[in-house]
């Protein structure tokens, strides 16, 4: 591991010990060389990029100070997540804890006998008025820990081989924005116009196809970085992927030079398999939308994210353009890259738009309102979810799309190749400094693209709740929308898992299923034909799976649902489902497609 040029001493210094590895502790001794008087820390209640105050204090234990050789000091708890001591400026404050670290997710930390993580938000209180000073961390090599190495996007002071040893942070917000991976991982690297580039992968099963990976990812890396600076090199000096690959799980995270992904195992790529699996195709996309995120929430970033406020909710309503449009972006660049053909990218384009107009609450709730309320809605997701929000990644990647479309439509009518999104986005690169953005840079930057003000749309697309005109934009690009029966879930108004019966997860508002009782939490057991087909069979039927429901009900226009609840069984009375159809979208017209999606020189 290369080592960094910066030596500058900290009067911050973190030293992580891996505590009890089966009680999942990091042990942590912070040193604050010039503390005040009455010196203040306190932990984040939340990480930038996830939208949740997850509280990060509950994990912290035994919080201790001393100052040289005396006696403890007391701790004053100010409130959930902030401490202070009463001290001598004259002399380094140390301060030690523990962290319960069981969360193996992205966002928290984790730790046991095989692997390590953390992000700085976990693990390192921040020392109250001197945030902007220069922080170091350590984290001391352990013989227990054979094998195991370290990977961050730190920079490295003194590190031993395995990447044990001293990193150093420009400030607190550079500390909490590189998390930390340690275990016995796989690791390769590549170069990606110039600049290094590593990947780390923990979990992985023996058929993992590491180099496959690495092949894709730097494809995707070239091609984003093209995206933005054309031959120019990126505004960071190396870039790290870390990946927990686990038995179920999926997400990403996002970071200045680096990014923490989690997938499904099976989902990686396999050693001889040269297709492509679903899987893999989506975790491609995950890579492609956490790098684009470097550029697209990272530097470019609302102007409410310019100083985050780490003990409270920072509220934005623009997180459909951030996420929403680093959605439209990730699918449509792996398709640049060559990693998906037009009938592959079209199948994911199909999908969000299904599940954006299978879900009511896009009818109660623009996306830019659903964007301000992700702190109590998106991460706070219940049964009625689907019927009270909208998703900001979906809709906002649908409003991408129509606002590309309509740019290309109109260039195209004028003879402009220039005008679509692509210029868009590089125009707010340079407009706003890969910096703090507001609405009305974007506003801005759609006027200049397209010759007119797009005011219009954004008050319709974004902060009105109509549907968008997606029909005819994607017919206009040479893709046929086409018409295909819905399954029976959509048909019914249901989200379901099934099994030895049918368990009610959500009840879509208006729907069918709603007008006849259906509640979440249900477990529908079987069912009866009501009117002339009742007649004509004997008893009811046990129902596993919605697919069943036409067999058993034959010619019947109604049945008599079976329902547990709360230990009481129910009978509702369930109209059958009119011949309700979803999108399929196919290809039309291939040269217009080409000019849409194929990638430009």
């Amino acid at each position: 591991m290369p080592t960094a040029s910066r030596n500058t001493a900290s009067p911050i210094h973190y030293r992580v010990d891996i505590g009890e590895l089966h009680a999942h502790l990091f042990q942590v001794t912070l040193t604050i060389a010039k503390p005040a008087e009455l010196q203040r820390v306190s932990l984040p209640v939340w990480i930038p990029g996830s939208y949740l105050v997850r509280e990060f204090s509950k994990h912290l234990q035994g919080l201790q100070a001393h100052q040289g050789t005396r006696s403890a000091l007391p701790v004053q708890q100010l409130d959930k997540c902030s401490w202070q001591v009463r001290c001598s400026p004259a002399k380094p404050l140390v301060l030690s804890y523990q962290v319960y670290a069981h969360d193996n997710s992205v966002r928290s930390a984790w730790l046991d006998a095989q692997r390590g993580f953390f992000n700085g938000t976990s693990l390192c209180l921040r020392v109250e008025g001197q945030e902007s000073a220069p922080h170091v961390l350590e984290l001391p090599a352990n013989q227990a820990l054979k094998g195991w190495s370290v990977a961050t996007g730190l920079s490295a002071q003194k590190v031993n081989k395995q990447g044990f040893g001293s990193y150093l942070a420009a400030d607190y917000d550079e500390l909490a924005d590189c998390p930390v991976e340690m275990g016995a991982f796989w690791s390769g690297s590549f170069t990606a116009r110039g600049v290094p580039h590593r990947f780390v992968v923990a979990g992985a099963a023996p058929s993992f196809d590491g180099e496959r990976l690495l092949a894709d990812t730097q494809k995707i890396c070239e091609t984003e970085i093209r995206f933005w600076h054309g031959n120019k090199k990126p505004p960071f000096q190396s870039y790290l992927f870390m990946l927990n690959a686990v038995d179920d799980s999926y997400g990403g995270l996002e970071h200045r030079n680096s990014t923490a992904l989690i997938c499904n195992r099976k989902d990686l790529p396999s050693l001889g398999e040269p297709k492509t699996s679903d899987g893999y195709t989506t975790l491609r996309g995950l890579i492609s939308h956490e790098y684009f995120h470097t550029w697209n929430v990272k530097r470019l970033r609302p102007a409410e994210f310019e100083s985050y406020q780490y003990d409270r909710e920072n509220y934005t309503e623009l997180l459909w353009f951030f996420e929403g449009f680093t959605s439209y972006y990730d699918d449509l660049l792996l398709r640049h890259a060559g990693l998906l053909d037009n009938a592959g990218y079209l199948k994911l384009v199909n999908k969000t738009i299904n599940q954006v107009m299978q879900t009511p609450g896009r009818q109660l709730q623009s996306v830019a309102e659903a964007s301000f309320d992700a702190w109590v809605k998106y991460y706070r997701q219940d049964e009625n979810t689907p019927n009270a929000t909208v998703s900001y990644y979906t809709k906002g990647a649908l409003v991408a799309l129509c606002l590309d479309l309509t740019l290309r439509a109109e260039g195209r009518a004028r003879g402009d190749a220039g005008a679509t999104l692509d210029h868009v986005m590089r125009e707010l690169w340079l407009r706003c400094k890969a910096g703090p953005l507001r609405e009305a840079d974007v506003a801005e930057a759609l006027q200049a693209a397209g010759q007119r003000s797009f005011a219009p749309e954004l008050a319709r697309w974004v902060h009105g709740k109509g549907e968008l005109p997606l029909k005819a934009l994607l017919e206009q690009h040479g893709v046929a929308v086409l018409e295909d029966p819905a399954q029976m879930a959509h048909k019914l108004g249901l989200r379901v898992s099934e099994g030895r019966s049918v368990e009610i997860k959500t009840v879509l508002r208006g729907g069918l299923a709603e007008r006849a009782g259906f509640a979440a939490g249900d477990e529908w057991l079987g069912l009866e034909p009501s009117g002339k087909a009742a007649a004509q069979q004997a008893g009811g039927w046990r129902l596993n799976s919605l697919d069943e429901l036409t067999l058993y009900a034959g010619k019947a226009k109604k049945v008599s649902a079976l329902v547990a609840r709360d230990k009481r069984l129910l009978r509702l009375e369930l109209t059958l489902p009119p011949a309700l159809t979803t999108w399929r979208l196919a290809v039309k017209d291939a040269a217009l497609l080409n000019a849409w999606l194929s990638p430009k020189a």
